[in-house]
């Protein structure tokens, strides 16, 4: 049933890898003039918020720490530079996040899910709808990606 939210949203987290293959760190840390965050930021932040829209928003716990969720939840900005390492560890959660959620859905482990409504005005009302949202906000930050590289 979902199989084509899921193939959207793997395609959108080769894009996300290609940023992370094909950027050195100082390339990854630097917020260009016009801009309020970096190419990191916004792949740790996709990270974050899908955990945060599907798992935390249906009682679940999430995959990620509660200090990724501090950094890169909405209304964060990057606080300084992140290392390597911390690089990395975005780099597996890109798709060990992905593969287990896609698991679940096929497990059926999603019951109870608290409404949300997102800040372009879109109801959540479960986390199907969850997944498929994420897929329009993963895009949104590609798109800002895709302009920050320019001036990198």
């Amino acid at each position: 049933m979902m199989q084509s939210t899921f193939e959207i949203n793997h395609t959108s987290r080769k894009m996300l890898l290609q940023f992370l293959e094909n950027h050195t760190l100082e390339q990854l840390n630097k917020i260009p003039e016009g801009f309020s965050n970096n190419l990191i930021w916004n792949i740790g932040h996709i990270v974050t918020v899908q955990q945060m829209l599907v798992y935390n928003l249906s009682g679940l716990p999430m995959m990620i720490s509660d200090e990724m969720v501090e950094t890169y939840k909405k209304g964060t900005k990057p606080e300084g530079e992140i290392t390597q390492e911390e690089v990395n560890e975005i780099k597996e959660l890109l798709f060990s996040t992905l593969e287990q959620t896609k698991e679940d859905f096929a497990n059926d482990i999603f019951g109870e899910y608290m409404e949300f409504t997102t800040g372009v005005g879109f109801v959540i009302k479960n986390a199907k709808a969850a997944m498929e949202f994420n897929n329009y906000h993963e895009a949104l930050h590609t798109g800002i990606m895709m302009q920050i590289r320019k001036f990198l």
